[in-house]
């Protein structure tokens, strides 16, 4: 069976030693409440709930089928209802929503890391609340007074629940072509018609109500996306007292058959002229959806933190166990028929890789987590202002790198296990199943990368990574001299000068930019992990117990092991976009 022990000591280490968690706290009023002991005994009761109640939920839903579908009604899985009132109970949906809406006000740098337990151990069963948590979000940023007080808290006892509309059958990435129609009423609210596809948490059984965002286009709306609106579409109309009213004109024409979350229902949503109430301004509706989406990004983020913990778990488990042959050195296990298959070189080095990638990834996770409270809780305008434009810069690296790199880390997971990784009991392949759609679900990760090379690089001329990378050097000056202060260094340079290259070739070639968009992410991936080592080593090197001198040396092999995939990823982007664009289109589809 799959095993899974929340890593709390590491999530105490990133919290609170290498980013000052309690300082960063005190030194806020805002966040003055919440102390070192309140932070882990939230954390120590998140791993209870992952490990005890939603841990095995994981695997029999899988094996159930997942969520069931007829006649309009999803039913989800076994166990699954009873999991989320015990969530809901414990005040988890709202752990970092706003305290007037019932919510507990907990800093992002704190849920990430509640998050990322329940991804690693369900996450079919993480995608109900999340989307809540998220369309929370954008009511709150961008609704009415009284919308927010009639859907909020609601929301946050987990009463209610919410869903994002954005995708239809032709209209993926360009929103701006979508064709649902909001047509006004007399009384201010509009008729919303039409169909969106892929809508996680579009119908179940947890909640009693269910409140679509939808994104719709009012009659002689703009043409494209500045034409789209936001409208709230709830299952069931709501009273002016609060109760609720007849059922909406709205409803699930089916379900999705997929390849992994299948606890998770993903809905087909038709609109039949529903009740809709428009959210903030008429066509501004793409903005407001934003707010949810980015929030939704690093969420993506933190699942492949998850499940590439879940891996690692698992497949250091295995190779402990696991006798095979003997080690190159010599018998390390005289009184067994073989080793375990820790002795060998291989072995070690896939371990070493997830282990890497986790650690890192998790104090990225946490850095991104801060400089959001930063923009949230900081009343210093100038520290606002650098906080949005490093979260504007590191929102499509938190989604698509730490996704590429969580997929390649469960792959290498799987391979410990030789061909019990690919037997269902072992629980790998679902884990790769589940984790697979990180990687394309709230904007595909090429789509991540263009972000990041065309509006938060060549848009600025840079000045977003030259603003990152002056941090990373600055930090960098603290340190003693060692070959990872060079390596943080040699980075730096490398990436500045590549930077300075995307840019001005960009200026020639309409083609360039999209076409080396993700090796360019990589390298902002590759440069922001060896930051996080760096953090990592300078809070490690002054304590004398092996679980921090042991970071150290996993540092070390960070530098001496991984990021050398840097060279490479620079030599593809020099080589620039001739050789992509050059065949001609039918070339593709042409017989071979």
């Amino acid at each position: 069976m799959p095993i899974y022990n929340a890593p709390l000591k590491d999530m105490d280490f990133i919290l609170n030693d290498v980013f000052k968690a309690d300082e960063f706290w005190q030194a806020n009023e805002n966040l003055a409440h919440l102390d070192v002991a309140t932070a882990n005994a939230i954390l120590e009761e998140m791993a209870k709930f992952s490990k005890n109640v939603i841990l095995d939920l994981n695997r029999s839903a899988d094996e159930s089928g997942g969520a069931q579908f007829n006649l309009g009604e999803v039913k989800t899985p076994e166990g699954f209802k009873d999991a989320f009132n015990q969530f809901a109970q414990g005040g988890w949906v709202g752990l970092g929503a706003p305290e007037e809406w019932g919510g507990q006000g907990m800093p992002k740098m704190l849920t990430v890391l509640a998050d990322e337990m329940i991804w690693s151990t369900n996450p079919s069963f993480m995608l109900y609340p999340l989307l809540t948590v998220g369309a929370g979000m954008a009511i709150n940023d961008r609704a009415s007074q009284e919308q927010k007080e009639t859907y909020l808290p609601k929301f946050y006892t987990g009463e209610w629940s919410g869903t994002m509309c954005l995708t239809e059958p032709h209209s993926g990435t360009d929103l701006g072509i979508i064709k649902t129609k909001a047509e006004p009423n007399d009384d201010g609210s509009y008729n919303i018609t039409g169909t969106k596809i892929f809508i996680t948490s579009g119908e179940h059984d947890l909640c009693e109500n269910i409140i679509h965002l939808v994104l719709a286009k009012t009659p002689n709306a703009p043409a494209g996306s500045r034409g789209i609106s936001l409208f709230i579409v709830p299952k069931f109309l709501v009273n002016g007292d609060g109760t609720l009213g007849e059922r909406n004109a709205v409803g699930a024409g089916s379900i999705e058959h997929k390849m992994g979350i299948k606890g998770s229902a993903t809905c087909v949503m038709n609109f039949d002229g529903a009740k809709g109430y428009m959210v903030g301004k008429e066509n501004e509706g793409l903005a407001g959806m934003f707010v949810m989406m980015n929030y939704e990004r690093l969420s993506m983020g933190i699942q492949g933190i998850g499940a590439s913990e879940y891996a690692y778990q698992n497949a250091a488990q295995y190779a402990t166990d696991r006798l095979q042959g003997r080690a190159a050195t010599g018998v390390q296990s005289p009184e067994k028929p073989a080793d375990s298959i820790l002795v060998h070189g291989d072995v070690r080095r896939m371990l070493l890789n997830v282990r890497a990638n986790n650690e890192a990834s998790r104090a990225f996770a946490v850095y991104v987590g801060q400089q959001l409270d930063i923009t949230k809780y900081s009343t210093d305008a100038e520290a606002v202002r650098k906080a949005n434009d490093r979260v504007a810069l590191l929102t499509p690296i938190a989604k698509a790198y730490l996704t590429d790199t969580a997929l390649q880390a469960t792959l290498e997971a799987q391979m410990c296990f030789g061909g019990h990784g690919y037997i269902r009991e072992w629980g790998m392949e679902q884990c790769i199943r589940d984790l697979r759609i990180a990687q394309i679900y709230e904007g595909t990760n090429g789509v991540q990368a263009i972000d990041l090379i065309g509006r938060k690089t060549i848009k600025c001329s840079g000045a977003f990574v030259a603003e990152y990378m002056a941090e990373i050097l600055e930090f960098s000056n603290t340190m003693p001299d060692s070959t990872l202060k060079q390596a943080v260094v040699n980075v730096c340079g490398k990436v500045e000068a590549l930077t300075q290259f995307v840019v001005e070739q960009s200026k020639s070639n309409p083609n360039f930019s999209n076409a080396v968009a993700v090796d360019y992410l990589h390298v902002v991936g590759l440069l922001s992990f060896v930051y996080m080592f760096a953090r990592i080593h300078e809070a490690a090197r002054v304590k004398a117990e092996p679980f921090y001198q042991h970071k150290l040396v996993l540092a070390d092999y960070y530098v001496a092991k991984v990021l050398p995939d840097l060279a490479a990823r620079a030599e593809r982007i020099y080589a620039g976009a001739d050789l992509i664009m050059q065949l001609p289109q039918d070339y593709f589809t042409a017989q071979a």
